[in-house]
């Protein structure tokens, strides 16, 4: 009989903690909703990388055309028109209002 009750206590002890560890997983703040969310913000955040990814292999290519071992002669021109807003002699500039 003391072995019966000894047995019950426990299954009744191994329930009630399957039953609270099974409201938190599906209820509680840190259960399925939780992660769900989790993964959405990850595949966002795997689309913002994507697109980061991209302008950096964009700027390592015009880093790359500026190394003093290779330098292309149209993109120094470029940035140095840009940076000193300076025209050579055979250049048209129109300058609109505003």
């Amino acid at each position: 009989m003391r072995n019966r009750r000894f047995d019950t206590i426990v299954t009744l002890v191994c329930l009630a903690l399957l039953g609270y560890f099974a409201w938190h997983a599906s209820k509680g703040p840190r259960g399925f909703g939780f992660r769900d969310g989790l993964s959405a913000q990850a595949s966002a955040h795997k689309g913002q990388l994507a697109e980061i990814d991209t302008r950096r292999l964009e700027l390592e290519h015009r880093v790359s055309l500026l190394r003093p071992e290779s330098i292309d002669p149209d993109m120094l021109d470029e940035l140095a028109r840009s940076q000193l807003e300076m025209a050579g002699p055979s250049d048209l500039v129109v300058m609109f209002p505003g």
